[in-house]
């Protein structure tokens, strides 16, 4: 990296201890922005680098809530308002044990330049608890939500702050958490939670916006190469709404995705995935992988390795954070995949995307291939707005388009600075100088 940017760098780590994923996302983007800067070097005046990569705001706050037993259990809450360039800060609540503040900076920073690809004018953020709602009862998750409202109403609004859902946190939780809110502002703002269900101000298209946009993304970049994923072969992790959706979107689009995952092992389903069966099992049981297994016959639940173990044409990893490392990018290549568009957020850890960049296959990040259900959120927004809904077809059609435009401005950008087909560095560039502009024109604040 250049002097102006490793010290920028050096700054967040030691500011920043031991947040390791927010380091390596700052990483990432940092090392694309050398060109960016090499050609625009007015992008590093006015400390314009040490401020994007420091919150605008940072909340923390406690969440007491009592399980069904009567006993008073206390969770840590965060909401890192990151950025406010573009528009009204707007990204996730991720419920998960693993959630910490380096975790909740790490995604709000990443959000800020996914947002800014959707042109949808919205700035990043990203919140959570540390929250496990796996196992609870209903009353449980109601009673945690409730009380993690209680706080952040007071730093939201439809034009401030507008969360959505992440892992664990779905159309039940937006639920409770929107029944708080509009209790304790005694007001209908439908606008300040995206997610909502259908009947209170969702946007239909949008629980399949992750999902879809990521396959679309990837159907973008074999369109360069004159190739479709029509009889592809695809390796999806995660059983949640990303994976579920991708999974439905491939199938669609002719491919044949014929793997998928949760912490207890990952199912191989050679024939292709039988999407009716695993929406029910997900989506209405809440069940496990396994009980996939046990009524299809054919499929086969393995309980060491991941998915990338199976040989495909395209991967979609839909999980988590760093779940796919340089060992398991070595065995897809050697596997023949040729395609990795990334559904989760920063799911390839930085040997992973080395391998995959150095052997020159097609690989989209996270913040570009799944940007589809921000962009979906914001549609959303604009809905609630209008005080309008629109048919899923005119939902979907956007979109396409949104995800068509991210993926040329991706190509352009790459093309600009010099490193054709390099998404990482299109994403990064294009997000960055969409935020940076902005930013410049706010003047120092």
């Amino acid at each position: 990296m250049q002097d102006v940017v490793e010290k920028v760098y050096e700054q967040v780590v030691a500011r920043n201890r031991g947040e390791a994923e927010f380091h390596q996302a700052v990483r990432e983007v940092l090392e694309s922005l050398d060109p960016v800067i090499a050609k625009h070097p007015h992008y590093a005046d006015n400390a314009l680098l040490e401020r994007i990569v420091e919150p605008e705001r940072q909340i923390i706050f406690r969440v007491p809530w009592v399980d069904d037993a009567g006993t008073v259990h206390v969770n840590r809450g965060f909401r890192i308002e990151f950025n406010s360039a573009l528009g009204p800060y707007k990204g996730g609540l991720r419920f998960h044990p693993s959630v910490n503040a380096g975790i909740i900076k790490f995604l709000g920073f990443e959000q800020i330049f996914k947002n800014a690809l959707t042109n949808q004018g919205i700035g990043g953020g990203k919140g959570g608890a540390d929250f496990d709602p796996h196992g609870r009862s209903e009353g449980e998750i109601m009673r945690f939500c409730q009380s993690f409202m209680t706080e952040l109403a007071r730093h939201i609004g439809p034009a401030t702050d507008v969360p959505a859902g992440d892992i664990g946190v779905g159309g039940r939780e937006i639920g409770y958490l929107f029944g708080q809110y509009k209790r304790l502002r005694n007001a209908y703002d439908a606008g300040v939670l995206t997610g909502k269900g259908l009947a209170w101000g969702g946007s239909l298209a949008r629980t399949e916006a992750t999902g879809y946009g990521t396959v679309l993304f990837a159907a973008s970049m074999l369109a360069t190469k004159g190739e479709t994923l029509e009889g592809k072969k695809v390796a999806v992790s995660g059983a949640g709404n990303v994976a579920i959706y991708a999974i439905e979107k491939a199938q669609q689009l002719g491919a044949v995705p014929i793997t998928f995952s949760d912490s207890s092992g990952y199912v191989v389903d050679e024939a292709g995935v039988d999407l009716d069966l695993l929406k029910q099992v997900k989506e209405v049981e809440r069940g496990r992988v396994k009980d996939y297994v046990e009524r299809r016959p054919g499929a086969r639940l393995v309980t060491k390795g991941r998915p990338w173990d199976v040989p495909v044409d395209v991967a979609l990893p839909c999980a988590t954070q760093n779940e796919l490392d340089g060992d398991n990018a070595a065995t897809l290549l050697r596997g023949g995949c040729a395609v990795v568009a990334e559904g989760a957020n920063m799911p390839s850890t930085p040997e992973a995307v080395e391998a995959f960049q150095s052997a020159g296959i097609l690989y989209a990040p996270g913040k570009a291939s799944n940007a589809g259900g921000v962009a979906t959120s914001a549609l959303e927004m604009e809905q609630n707005a209008g005080r309008t809904r629109w048919d899923f077809a005119t939902a979907d059609a956007k979109l396409t388009a949104i995800m068509a435009d991210i993926h040329d401005s991706c190509v352009a950008a790459a093309e600009e600075y010099g490193r054709p087909g390099d998404y990482v560095l299109g994403a990064n560039a294009a997000g960055f100088t969409r935020v940076a502009d902005v930013m410049i024109a706010h003047g120092i604040v």
